[in-house]
């Protein structure tokens, strides 16, 4: 297939296996170095046998080459772009995709990832002999905890996540240890490694997790001073097929086409759920999809913290302060993703810009059949709106100015379970970024009204004075008001 790094690049041929996406296509793209076509094995085989030589010519003894090619082909991970490019640039990076580690029958296989975390060490030390910190990280902790059928942000799943991360940094540690004999020792074993949970709902990670501390601490000395973190999801991710970079909560049960995500078919099925059922369940005014909030998202990462070497900053305190005008600039290429609804019949897709940190800095919405003159209106509209967010206007005021606004088309929404009822295409979009950016649930219901029909019956074009005067109409009802309350 055709496709380009970004929507600007000039498009290359792509060779991949036939059940990846479009997205893993633009990343191969945008991974793979040059310009002409590309295909995965090529691509792979580029970087990974000069590590395999090196791998040799050190001594190791394992099938280094074998597990780095499967490790890709089971999309279980992938190397950052500086290893595919031959880059030098910073800490070389690795991520691990959680949810491709889960099989149906056998569970979470736990010594298959501890098995990549070794390999992906050992890969990027001789990829990069010199680097003395890598950047070894997971992905998808929330598909995978969809996939248990384990809400985002409980006892349990908080527990998943400490058992991963130990894991992770112990076997990153042994491994590390071991190089340090062909390399050298940079830095001493580290002591400050918590211990793990006694025990999850996913049998046998527990131990797991306490034999690779345990290994970690017999270690006389590391090659290396940091080796795991947890990343800002890039192309890799991508080429993994990834839903939610790191440890970041699902956002939207819905994918980028309007379809059921990944994770939201895989919470069905641990709920033994179909997707009708789903269905009769919104229409009843349940939630079969729950959504996480901010507190869970900065539970999750309080529970990871201890155990990882690199974390990013928590979401409670990346909000940017408004101050001095400032504009806080979007990078070029932001995360997101595309909600597709329809408010009284009329179909729209929301589609939400995201900084690095996951805060929200820009809305835009496209409107399905309305006329260029409301679409233009809508179009300068979310612009404007955008802008206040990159200026430090909090979420909240607009929410506040936006929900409840009155004019059409109004009515049921379908398609997004977080919303039931909007009073306008403004209250659904403010409803929609208010329950998935501000965990809001609070917000009144949308009550049903009749349509306003002022301009549009024979009465209101038939003469007034002096022939006749009209009944009460619709205009003369705005003369009262009434109390609201919230």
């Amino acid at each position: 297939m055709l496709a380009g790094a970004d929507p600007d690049a000039m498009p290359r041929l792509v060779t991949l296996p036939a059940a990846w996406d479009d997205t893993a296509a633009a990343a191969l793209a945008g991974l793979a170095p040059g310009e002409g076509p590309v295909t995965l094995a090529a691509a792979a085989d580029a970087w990974i046998r000069p590590v395999a030589e090196r791998a040799l010519r050190a001594g190791l003894e394992l099938p280094l080459s074998e597990r780095l090619h499967q490790m890709l082909l089971l999309r279980h991970g992938a190397p950052c772009a500086s290893i595919w490019q031959g880059c030098g640039d910073g800490a070389p990076g690795y991520v691990l995709n959680l949810a491709s580690f889960h099989d149906s029958g056998s569970g979470f296989d736990a010594p298959a990832f501890g098995e990549a975390v070794e390999t992906a060490v050992t890969a990027l030390t001789l990829a990069a002999p010199s680097a003395s910190r890598l950047a070894v990280g997971v992905a998808d902790l929330a598909g995978l905890l969809a996939i248990l059928g384990i809400e985002y942000g409980s006892d349990a799943s908080l527990a998943i996540a400490r058992v991963l991360a130990a894991i992770l940094r112990g076997r990153a540690e042994a491994a590390s240890a071991a190089l340090a004999r062909l390399f050298g020792t940079v830095a001493p074993v580290s002591q400050d490694l918590p211990a793990p949970p006694t025990g999850t709902p996913l049998p046998g990670l527990a131990e797991a997790a306490h034999a690779a501390r345990e290994a970690a601490a017999a270690a006389d000395g590391m090659r290396h001073v940091a080796l795991t973190t947890i990343a800002e999801p890039g192309p890799a991710d991508a080429l993994l097929g990834v839903e939610t970079g790191g440890i970041a909560p699902v956002f939207s049960p819905l994918a980028a086409d309007g379809s059921l995500s990944r994770s939201a078919r895989a919470w069905l099925a641990a709920k033994g759920m179909t997707a009708e059922n789903a269905l009769a369940e919104l229409l009843a005014g349940g939630d079969p999809f729950p959504l996480a909030s901010a507190a869970a998202h900065m539970a999750m990462h309080d529970a990871m913290a201890p155990f990882v070497h690199a974390m990013p900053a928590r979401p409670e305190s990346v909000r940017p302060p408004a101050h001095g005008g400032r504009r806080r600039e979007l990078p070029a290429r932001r995360a997101g993703y595309t909600q597709k609804a329809a408010v009284g019949g009329h179909r729209l897709y929301l589609r939400p810009g995201e900084y690095d940190d996951g805060t929200l800095g820009e809305v835009f919405v496209a409107l399905h059949k309305e006329g260029a003159a409301f679409r233009g209106l809508m179009d300068n509209f979310a612009v404007a709106v955008s802008l206040g967010l990159q200026h430090g206007v909090p979420l909240e005021a607009f929410v506040e100015a936006f929900t409840f606004t009155r004019f059409g088309p109004a009515g049921a929404v379908e398609g997004d379970p977080a919303v039931t009822h909007a009073t306008s295409l403004l209250d659904y979009a403010f409803r929609h970024l208010a329950a998935n950016y501000l965990g809001r649930r609070d917000i009144p219901e949308a009550e049903p009204e009749e349509a306003d029909t002022v301009g549009n019956g024979s009465r209101d074009h038939s003469p007034l004075l002096p022939l006749e005067l009209p009944p009460e109409s619709p205009r003369a009802r705005r003369r009262g008001f009434r109390v609201v309350s919230r």
